[in-house]
């Protein structure tokens, strides 16, 4: 049984690389007209997705030094898509934060590939997509205790 459970992951991921392998095809102009490097639109994304994060989370989460994580950024700054602020309480701590034409720009790019994936799921009979749906409900809610469990403190 556990053969199949592993075999069925490995046709899901297939699957989804297929998927992405197709929604790539329609990446927006607003992706190749960027003028960013991958690590400083990853940057662009985390700061879409989780707000305001500082800057020692940002090296952490791209795997760099502090030094390189602020290189990064302070590129973006000079284009006019993240704002850089200090801590008043703790000026070693800076955070950052998308400026309103960076998260215009990285909207457009989200809300691009999002209407690309809803004519996807437009396609779907009912059956489909409340069989998607709660698989989908139940893949999240896995996420979020997984997550969980990786943030707790460990109690040994």
């Amino acid at each position: 049984m556990v053969a199949d459970r592993d075999t069925q992951v490995e046709q899901i991921l297939g699957l989804t690389d297929k998927l992405f392998g197709a929604l790539l095809p329609t990446v927006p102009k607003e992706v190749l007209e960027l003028d960013v490097t991958m690590p400083q639109l990853k940057i662009l994304l985390m700061l879409f997705i989780n707000g305001s994060v500082r800057m020692s989370a940002i090296a952490s989460d791209l795997g760099v030094t502090l030094a390189t994580a602020t290189g990064l950024v302070d590129r973006i700054v000079e284009r006019g898509f993240v704002i850089r602020e200090n801590n008043p309480d703790d000026r070693r701590v800076v955070m950052c934060r998308l400026s309103p034409s960076g998260h215009q720009t990285v909207s457009r790019i989200w809300y691009s590939v999002r209407k690309r994936m809803g004519n996807i799921l437009k396609s779907l009979d009912q059956d489909n997509l409340s069989l998607l749906n709660r698989a989908l409900e139940n893949m999240l809610a896995n996420a979020d205790q997984i997550a969980q469990t990786l943030t707790a403190p460990d109690e040994t």
